[in-house]
C-alpha cells in the first residue's frame, strides 16, 4: 500500500512548505522590529554602562596627581609593587622607595584600585588606568589659584600695582610682593643686592628645588614649629589647599579650625536632595577624604609656587626650579623621617593640617581596636564575665 510520504528520503520542497503555518506578513515583520528593538536597548544598556565606569573612573582618577603622584606613570608604581612582590631582595634606590610608597598611597586614595586589577586582564587594565588617569586636574587647579593668590596677594601684601588675576606676566621675581613669598629663606627679599642677583639670574643667586625654601618650603619650616602657624606662607599654603580639596569658598577663612568636614556633608545632602541645583562635588567628597595627607600638601605647594611665578603654563622645569624634585622634597619631610623623635613632629604636623582644613571631628579615628578601649565596650566585657562566672558557679 502506497503511502503519500515516502519515509524512505528527504521530504521534497512542497512537504517542506507544507510543515510551515502560513502567518501575516505584517505580524512576522512586527516581530522582527520588537527583536530589532530589544537587541538596540541591550546596546544602550552596554554603552550607558560603559560610560558610568567611564565617568567613575576620570572621577575617581582626579584624586591621583593630588594625592598620589605629580608626574611619574601609575604603571610605574604598579610595576614597582609586582617588582617587590615577585623578587624583593631588600636591596632598593631612592627612587624605588618612592614609587613603592606612591603604590601604597594609591591603593590608600582609591582602595577599589588594587582589587580591579587583580581581576581584569591586561587589556581592561591598561583601558582602566588610561581613563582614570586622563585628568585635568593641573589646569584645573592652576586656573582656580590664578585667581584666587592674586586676590589674596592684594589683600594681604598691598602690592604696587596691584597683582591682576588675568595676567602672570608681572608675577614672579618681578613683583616685589610675589618675589618676597618665593624668595628661598637664607637671603633677605629686602637686600637690593639679593633682588638684583635673582632676577638676573646670577650664579651666586639660583633659586632652584633645593635652595630652600621657596615660599612654600618656608611654610613647611614655620609649621614644623606650629607656633609659628600665623605667617602670609602657612596662609597661602591653607588656602591653596583648600581651594583645591574642598572648595574655592572655603579658602576665604583661613584662620579658624577648617570647616571641610561641614562642607563634605554639605555635598552629601545636596545630592541627596532631588530638588537642588546640581552641584560640582570637592575631591575630597569624591574619594571621603578625611585627613590631610603629605602627598596634597606637596601638590598644593607645587601649585601655589606656580601661581605666584610669572609662567603662564605648567611645566616640569621653570628656569632652575624643577617642581617634581620639589614635590620629592615636600613628601621626603614627611615620609623618610630620621628619627622617631622626628616622626613625632611629622604626625603632630600632619594633625594640625588635618585640624585646620577638616575641622575638631575625630570619627574617622574611631576604629575598633579604639572603641574596643571605651567604657561602653568595657561594660560589655565585664557583663559578660559575670554572666560567664555565674554560669560556671551553677
Amino acid at each position: 500500500m502506497e503511502s503519500g510520504i515516502d519515509s524512505g528520503g528527504p521530504p521534497n520542497q512542497d512537504q517542506q512548505i507544507s510543515l510551515c503555518i502560513p502567518t501575516s506578513p505584517h505580524a512576522r515583520a512586527k516581530r522582527r522590529i520588537a527583536v530589532l528593538e530589544e537587541e538596540v536597548e541591550i546596546l544602550k544598556q552596554d554603552r550607558e554602562t560603559k560610560q558610568r565606569k567611564t565617568t567613575y573612573y576620570v572621577s575617581q582618577g582626579r584624586a591621583i596627581r593630588r594625592l598620589v603622584a605629580l608626574y611619574t606613570p601609575i604603571e610605574d608604581l604598579i610595576a614597582e609593587n609586582d617588582r617587590r612582590c615577585e623578587d624583593d631582595d631588600g636591596d632598593t634606590t631612592i627612587e624605588q622607595d618612592r614609587y613603592q610608597r606612591g603604590y601604597i598611597e594609591l591603593c590608600k586614595t582609591l582602595p577599589w584600585l588594587h582589587q580591579k586589577l587583580t581581576n581584569l586582564d591586561h587589556e581592561e587594565s591598561e583601558e582602566m588606568l588610561k581613563k582614570a588617569c586622563a585628568d585635568s586636574a593641573h589646569g584645573d587647579d592652576t586656573g582656580t589659584l590664578k585667581e584666587l593668590v592674586a586676590s589674596w596677594v592684594n589683600i594681604e601684601c598691598h602690592p604696587t600695582p596691584l597683582i591682576r588675576a588675568d595676567d602672570k606676566a608681572h608675577r614672579g621675581f618681578v613683583s616685589d610682593a610675589c618675589g618676597r613669598l618665593l624668595c628661598p629663606a637664607e637671603w633677605q627679599w629686602d637686600d637690593p643686592a639679593v633682588r638684583a642677583g635673582i632676577r638676573d639670574h646670577t650664579t651666586a643667586y639660583i633659586v632652584s628645588e633645593n635652595s630652600c625654601r621657596c615660599s612654600c618650603m618656608k611654610a613647611m619650616k614655620l609649621l614644623s614649629k606650629i607656633s609659628s602657624a600665623g605667617s602670609h606662607e602657612v596662609k597661602l599654603l591653607v588656602m591653596g589647599f583648600k581651594a583645591i580639596f574642598t572648595s574655592p569658598s572655603s579658602a576665604n577663612e583661613v584662620d579658624g579650625d577648617g570647616d571641610g568636614a561641614n562642607i563634605l556633608e554639605n555635598n552629601r545632602r545636596a545630592r541627596r536632595r532631588s530638588d537642588q541645583a546640581r552641584v560640582k562635588t570637592c575631591i575630597a567628597s569624591i574619594i571621603g577624604m578625611r585627613k590631610v595627607t603629605p602627598h596634597a600638601i606637596a601638590y598644593t605647594a607645587c601649585q601655589v609656587r606656580f601661581a605666584l611665578s610669572n609662567i603662564t603654563s605648567w611645566r616640569t622645569v621653570d628656569a632652575d626650579f624643577d617642581y617634581q624634585l620639589f614635590w620629592n622634597n615636600i613628601v621626603d619631610f614627611f615620609e623618610d623621617a630620621p628619627g622617631p623623635a622626628a616622626l613625632a613632629r611629622v604626625n603632630a604636623l600632619l594633625e594640625w593640617w588635618t585640624r585646620k582644613i577638616f575641622g575638631k571631628s575625630h570619627r574617622q579615628d574611631l576604629t575598633q581596636d579604639v572603641v574596643s578601649q571605651m567604657s561602653v565596650s568595657a561594660l560589655a566585657a565585664q557583663r559578660k564575665e559575670m554572666e560567664e562566672a555565674v554560669f560556671d558557679s551553677d
